[in-house]
């Protein structure tokens, strides 16, 4: 049976196979409330957004993976097409931008 979130309001806003700290209610599986929010724009939402979470999440470990190839030179930066190379090089450029920005910001609460 499944576990359900609901809103302040009382609306299923998730559903989860296990019991959560903030979803320990149970219902059946064909309850009326879970066939509801499984049809409605607030399911769709929600599922776009685990998915372009996980999308982000899965992008990530690709770099490292492509990374880990380049270190051990099992593939070579100009062996992947130019475009790719370019994503590449200004994804790392944004980072190691965005990292400094954190580093610098850390640095003013010490002095």
């Amino acid at each position: 049976m499944p576990f359900i979130k609901r809103d302040p309001e009382g609306k299923i806003i998730a559903i989860f196979c296990d019991k959560q700290d903030d979803a320990g209610e149970e219902l059946a599986v064909n309850d009326k409330e879970i066939i509801k929010f499984l049809e409605s724009e607030d399911y769709s939402e929600y599922t776009n957004h685990l998915l372009s979470q996980s999308d982000a999440d899965f992008i990530r470990v690709l770099e490292d993976l492509i990374d880990v190839l380049l270190d051990k030179h099992a593939i070579l930066l100009t062996d992947l097409p130019e475009a790719a190379q370019q994503k590449l090089l200004k994804r790392k450029k944004i980072r190691k931008k965005h990292i400094q920005s954190i580093l610098s910001e850390d640095d003013d609460d010490i002095f």
